[in-house]
């Protein structure tokens, strides 16, 4: 799919990668081997995304909720992310591909902010797509934490806009979402950018993370097209403005 063949080009995917370990069980394998397989639909969601013309693809890679996992498998995650960066990084240098993160990432162990630190740095100079990293993230820990420093800074409650609250975002310097597609036969939003996500069209393929290919984000850019997107208004004005 190229981008001229498309009328109307998201900006900004999110996707909740789901269902790595029930793949991996499936197969009689271990949880890590499905998050292993995972890292190759990573791939196949950001060569789509580049193809299609987005601008900015957010993956949820990691939530405060999974610290409650297993240390084992924590453990296998953390490890797998420092390898999955390292083997990534001339990829995305490759195509042009700016990395960024988001969350509470003091939280990662020490040698993950390191490698992400020295790629983020690598690739700030790329100029097409940007693929953001949620890591160590939640939606409601970063709401409240934006809420905090909103205290800290105002003191007039007039002061306090829509504009003011998302400049608090980890995700100010980019639009809010578009599409957010879950995978893993699930239907929830999971804590995943709860602000952001508003009125963004919600996607749910009858697909686990490691068998994501890049012709379904395509599919679902292509129905992302036929929608309407009302925004609160009615049709007649959202028809006047296309």
């Amino acid at each position: 799919m190229k981008n001229t063949e498309l009328k109307r080009i998201p900006d900004h995917v999110a996707i909740i990668m789901d269902g790595n370990g029930r793949w991996a069980e499936e197969q009689g394998k271990e949880r890590i081997f499905g998050h292993q397989n995972g890292v190759q639909a990573v791939r196949n969601a950001i060569e789509g995304a580049g193809e299609a013309g987005v601008k900015y693809l957010t993956l949820y890679a990691f939530s405060t909720e999974n610290w409650n996992r297993p240390k084992e498998e924590i453990d296998a995650l953390m490890s797998l992310l420092v390898r999955a960066i390292q083997n990534e990084l001339d990829n995305l240098m490759a195509n042009n591909v700016r990395l960024q993160a988001i969350g509470n990432l003091a939280t990662l162990p020490q040698r993950c902010r390191s490698e992400l630190k020295d790629a983020i740095e690598t690739t700030k100079n790329n100029t097409g797509l940007t693929v953001v990293l949620a890591l160590s993230y939640s939606g409601r820990w970063e709401i409240v934490n934006a809420v905090k420093e909103i205290v800290n800074n105002y003191r007039k409650e007039q002061e306090i806009t829509e504009t003011v609250f998302a400049s608090f975002l980890n995700t100010k310097e980019m639009p809010d979402p578009d599409i957010l597609i879950r995978t893993g036969r699930e239907r929830r939003i999971s804590n995943f950018l709860l602000w952001q996500i508003a009125y963004a069209e919600l996607f749910f393929p009858e697909l686990l993370w490691p068998d994501f290919k890049k012709e379904d984000l395509f599919e679902i850019i292509a129905e992302y097209q036929t929608r309407q997107r009302r925004f609160g208004k009615t049709g007649t004005q959202v028809e006047s403005e296309i």
